[in-house]
């Protein structure tokens, strides 16, 4: 079973989840936007199964900090540009789990995902 955890090092719901996988002892692999990068086809495919309104924070510091010009009239494509450009404004934790997505953290969603 494959897990990846996929966000920002230094976020703090980051931190909890990879604390909460660590000691449930489930084995995982974190990787980070900043520092290993963000694969265009990766975006794609979790575009297509969550939706960009899903993926995208707009609550985080990264969006607000976007011109407005920026944040009107989102569609799929401009959210797909914003996101490769500035990955750390997806929604983290992205948790993949052979293919299923989670996003956000949650310790009681995590325990049921993972006793299944």
């Amino acid at each position: 079973m494959a897990t990846t955890l996929y966000g920002i090092k230094n976020c703090d719901t980051i931190k909890k989840a990879r604390k909460w996988l660590d000691e449930a002892g489930i084995d995982y692999r974190f990787h980070d936007h900043r520092a290993d990068g963000l694969e265009p086809a990766r975006l794609d495919g979790w575009l297509n199964q969550l939706g960009w309104e899903a993926l995208l924070n707009t609550r985080g510091t990264s969006f607000r900090a976007l011109p407005e010009e920026a944040k009107q009239g989102l569609d799929t494509a401009k959210a797909r540009a914003l996101l490769l450009e500035h990955p750390a404004m997806i929604k983290r934790p992205l948790l993949d789990r052979d293919g299923e997505l989670t996003l956000g953290f949650k310790a009681d969603h995590y325990q049921s995902l993972f006793s299944r």
